[in-house]
């Protein structure tokens, strides 16, 4: 009877582990989550004034996060922005200086007038209207030359502000980059820098990822490979931290077109298959799921 009893119990075990093996053998991939990470890097140079950022921080879309120093680029603008001022104030102010040939011009056209009416009653002779009429085409001429020469010196001294008014543009550009905006909604990863380092144009700031979805990177053989589509629905499982599983719905968004050889680290479901495809599959994520975190996949 005891005899009997220990091979029951011997048999049980057999049959639960056997079990076990069974509920694992009924995974279809298995594969890690990652996510797309944004390293911020700084768009100016000078010394970090201001960066109001720390590990785990969510940040929105257009948060200004800080400022780099720019006191010597704001300098540099307003010295332009007072040549550019001396320039513009060298150009002539054209009615003005043509004010006096034009008061000149309509004071012998009433001259004519009344030269003309002289003439109808004998009391003026033609040659004085011809010689009013030669001094007004005469002024007319001198008007249009000068006129010309004025707009040729004002179009000149605009010329030579033109680059100067370019380098404010960029000075103007640089202070905009001088400010730190967060351009990716996100939890923060990882903190390069720290207030009072000197950042150069280029230098990573911090690291972002958006991790409201995660993406689960997983491995399938070639057997499957016909059975998988895009925006197929899967079923993703993850330890529940109980001896059981939480599972969730993700979205197939990828399919590799080239076959690799199985990851080390990475357990497919044909584990003699020399090569595999790899898989994206989209997961919303409640903050249950982290990077790195492993998960196995069951097609539906």
């Amino acid at each position: 009877m005891k005899r009997l009893k220990i091979y029951l119990f011997l048999s049980t075990g057999i049959l639960a582990l056997g079990s076990c093996k069974n509920d694992k053998d009924t995974f279809d991939a298995s594969g890690s989550f990652e996510a797309i990470e944004t390293i911020i890097s700084a768009e100016a140079n000078g010394t970090i004034k201001e960066f109001n950022l720390e590990e785990g921080d969510q940040l929105a879309v257009g948060q200004q996060i800080g400022y780099i120093d720019t006191v010597q680029t704001y300098l540099k603008k307003r010295q332009l922005e007072a040549q550019v001022g001396a320039g513009l104030s060298r150009k002539p102010n054209i009615p003005v200086q043509l004010s006096a040939i034009k008061e000149q011009i309509q004071h012998l056209e009433r001259e004519r007038i009344r030269t003309q009416n002289l003439i109808a009653g004998d009391a003026a002779t033609p040659k004085q209207l011809d010689d009013i009429n030669a001094q007004i085409k005469l002024l007319n001429r001198q008007l249009e030359a000068q006129q010309s020469s004025l707009s040729i010196s004002n179009q000149s001294i605009g010329k030579e502000v033109v680059p100067l008014e370019v380098q404010i543009y960029q000075l103007e550009d640089q202070l905009k980059k001088s400010k730190i905006v967060n351009p990716v909604q996100g939890t923060v990863l990882t903190k390069y820098a720290e207030v009072n380092e000197t950042a150069g144009m280029g230098k990573p700031l911090y690291k972002i990822a958006d991790l409201s979805s995660m993406i689960l990177r997983a491995y399938i053989t070639g057997n499957q490979l016909p059975n998988v589509k895009l925006n197929q629905k899967v079923q993703v499982l993850t330890d529940d931290g109980n001896g059981g599983y939480h599972t969730s719905e993700g979205i197939i968004t990828w399919i590799n077109s080239k076959a690799e050889f199985t990851p080390k680290t990475i357990q497919t479901k044909d584990e003699r298959a020399n090569q595999v495809y790899a898989i994206k599959v989209k997961v919303k994520n409640d903050g249950r799921y982290k990077i790195g975190m492993y998960a196995e996949i069951k097609f539906i």
